[in-house]
């Protein structure tokens, strides 16, 4: 298929984005966040700042690709047993709207969860049905991202989209075997409206084994990626952790830079760096954190907690990738992903709707 524009929900400072400009996609993001709307406006981003939750299908009307990456906070397994109970809850709404439930009643239920957040992962959904329902057009293709613990809401999400004529995939991706220099577990779905044989995007490198060295492994697949090829220090280097491993605060997990960097995470620049004779070094600044994370080196991070933003956002090598998959293209040339060495603004603007107050945010 050839997109025409896509409408990509929690956009955050811009990583889907990003890959779809340089694939040459247009691309409008919906971000509440007003930091993460300063970078988007800096890199010239078609841009509108408000609630995911107060726009639908019809104020993006050109739109024929939906992508997102709701918020995941209330998924975690861990701790004492809530994240499990949003889980339940979730798909119990799930299978409400996709049985065609009073949208009023389930808003209604909606807001009574213990964290508003926890509802937000229906949203995409909420919008597909829309397109399909109220503004009969549906969208032609489907990208949607998180992290592994979402996994079984994207199960019922397929579900629900196979019985609405769509060829479905979704799964576990890890980000290095992409050629993201960044070990990162994402689930991923990927969906294509008719009779198509839609499937994740296959592996370019090397998945990232502890121990296993860098040239072991399929060797019809490429070397993971290392932190030194996107950070020239100039000397050899080592991230020290800002989290302790196991649990235990004194032992700080350590990667060199002839390794892949560990997650990126907002508390990145937390992190010690430290020359291979022990001393330190200066920490990550904004523009070698989000190259971690496969940014631009020039990309123009701006507004606060700038951290937060880059460990928040979707690697967009990982993105080109994802969305050529989704449009039924072939994997990404070495010529595209190199273009992601350096940002160009996007030379026409997707030019958004306005916001509900009648403001319009858009890259300049």
């Amino acid at each position: 298929m050839q997109p025409v524009k896509i409408v990509d929900l929690f956009a955050g400072p811009g990583g889907v984005d990003v890959a779809a400009e340089t694939l040459g996609v247009p691309v409008v993001g919906v971000e509440w966040d007003a930091d993460a709307c300063e970078t988007r406006h800096a890199a010239g981003l078609g841009t509108v700042q408000g609630d995911v939750r107060r726009f639908g299908p019809a104020d993006f009307p050109d739109a024929d690709v939906l992508a997102g990456g709701p918020p995941c906070q209330t998924f975690t397994v861990a701790g004492s047993g809530a994240g499990r109970k949003a889980l339940d809850d979730v798909l119990g709404f799930v299978e409400r709207m996709v049985a065609r439930d009073d949208p009023d009643e389930i808003a209604n239920d909606l807001s009574k969860l213990d964290d508003e957040r926890t509802g937000l992962v229906l949203e995409p959904l909420r919008w597909i049905l829309e397109a399909i329902d109220v503004v009969k057009k549906p969208y032609e293709a489907i990208i949607l991202e998180q992290v592994p613990a979402v996994l079984p809401v994207w199960a019922a999400y397929a579900q629900a989209l196979a019985n609405e004529g769509y060829s479905v995939d979704y799964g576990l991706l890890h980000t290095e075997a992409f050629g993201v220099p960044q070990t990162r577990k994402r689930a991923v779905l990927i969906a294509r409206r008719g009779e198509h044989d839609v499937k994740l995007p296959g592996p370019t490198h090397r998945t990232y084994r502890k121990g296993v060295p860098r040239d072991a492994g399929d060797p019809k697949l490429e070397p993971w990626e290392i932190m030194g090829k996107v950070i020239d220090r100039g000397t050899a280097f080592e991230v020290i952790s800002n989290y302790g491993t196991g649990g235990d605060p004194k032992l700080r997990g350590r990667r060199s830079s002839s390794q892949p960097s560990a997650t990126v995470t907002g508390k990145i620049f937390r992190n010690r760096v430290v020359s291979t004779e022990n001393v330190e070094l200066k920490r990550f600044d904004y523009y070698e954190a989000g190259r971690l994370q496969t940014f631009p080196a020039n990309y123009p991070w701006s507004g606060r907690d700038i951290g937060q933003q880059i460990g928040n956002a979707v690697p967009p090598r990982l993105a080109m990738h994802v969305l050529s998959a989704a449009f039924g293209w072939s994997r990404p040339s070495d010529e595209l992903l190199a273009k992601l060495d350096h940002w160009h603004r996007p030379a026409t603007l997707a030019v958004p709707a306005p916001t509900p107050s009648g403001e319009v945010l858009v890259g300049a």
